[in-house]
């Protein structure tokens, strides 16, 4: 009975004279208005409000870590701000479960940040896409700085990745800024994923009745003396068609430089020509043969009698 007493003592102790002094001291602030309508601002909501900020702000940077652990240094640096925009949006949400429960009425703040919010998310569509195409390019490594990729007919060695956009220089020094959701909705071509190695080919026509065996040989001994193409995959001809007007051949070949390939291609060119000069190999040019036919000895004196006669 006395346990009982002693329990039922401490209780009242605890639940009236410790969490009472608690809880009046939480509920210290201001107070505005009564009933439904009252706004009550104390230290216990402020507190709370701290935690909710210090809790979000740990979770976030526990799962930025997490994303970004196998990251390189600048691809952390730009997944940086994303997640301040992330923890910027989660603090404005925390503020408005706030306010509401420290009676505000936030009904008419949503509703005019939902219509804004969908402005906006109209208006900067396209920007949402491309910060989503830098995401992706930069989590699953489709396309890395050196990479030659090739985009609606331009190819560029893209040397910057940021999060909207991705920068490349083309083969004639100029620089082309790609918007990132081109990289996620249309067809590019990136040479070098994969491997620097890439095959290349020069396509040539020589004369009717040239010896193929010789062209052949001389094709194959062109790009074996050329320093910036590979011995190794082997080149080899390939005798493609029996065109109109010549025999069509085409050397292919590896290098390792795809950015510099026209400059390969043309000196491979400037010396086809050389040894098909030597060795009296004509390339020829498209020609048509026009056949006249005359049934009978042509006057003029018919033709000028025929038109009187139409104009009588």
């Amino acid at each position: 009975m006395m346990i009982q007493e002693s329990t039922e003592t401490i209780k009242e102790i605890i639940e009236d004279d410790i969490w009472g002094t608690i809880k009046k001291f939480l509920d210290l602030g201001y107070h505005f208005g009564e009933g439904d309508k009252s706004i009550n601002i104390t230290i216990g909501l402020l507190l709370l409000l701290t935690v909710a900020f210090l809790l979000t702000s740990t979770v976030l940077q526990a799962i930025r870590r997490f994303f970004t652990r196998k990251m390189e240094a600048d691809d952390k640096l730009k997944f940086i701000s994303i997640f301040k925009f992330i923890k910027y949006l989660v603090y404005v949400i925390v503020i408005l479960f706030t306010m509401s429960a420290a009676g505000i009425n936030i009904t008419i703040l949503i509703t005019a940040s939902a219509a804004l919010f969908v402005g906006l998310g109209l208006a900067l569509q396209e920007i949402f896409q491309d910060i989503i195409g830098g995401i992706f390019i930069i989590v699953d490594k489709s396309l890395r700085v050196g990479d030659i990729i090739e985009i609606d007919n331009k190819v560029g060695k893209v040397f910057e990745i940021k999060l909207r956009t991705t920068r490349a220089i083309t083969r004639d020094d100029k620089v082309i800024i790609i918007p990132n959701h081109k990289f996620i909705s249309d067809i590019v071509y990136n040479y070098t994923q994969n491997h620097k190695t890439t095959r290349e080919l020069v396509r040539i026509g020589v004369a009717y009745g040239s010896d193929v065996e010789l062209v052949t040989q001389i094709l194959l001994d062109v790009v074996k003396s050329q320093r910036t193409i590979l011995k190794s995959p082997k080149p080899f001809v390939i005798f493609e068609d029996f065109g109109d007007s010549a025999l069509v051949f085409s050397i292919n070949f590896y290098i390792t430089d795809s950015f510099t390939d026209p400059r390969v291609k043309s000196e491979v060119r400037y010396k086809i020509d050389t040894e098909f000069r030597k060795h009296k190999i004509s390339i020829p040019f498209p020609q048509r043969d026009v056949h006249l036919f005359q049934q009978g000895p042509f006057q003029h004196s018919n033709v000028s009698n025929t038109e009187n006669n139409e104009k009588a």
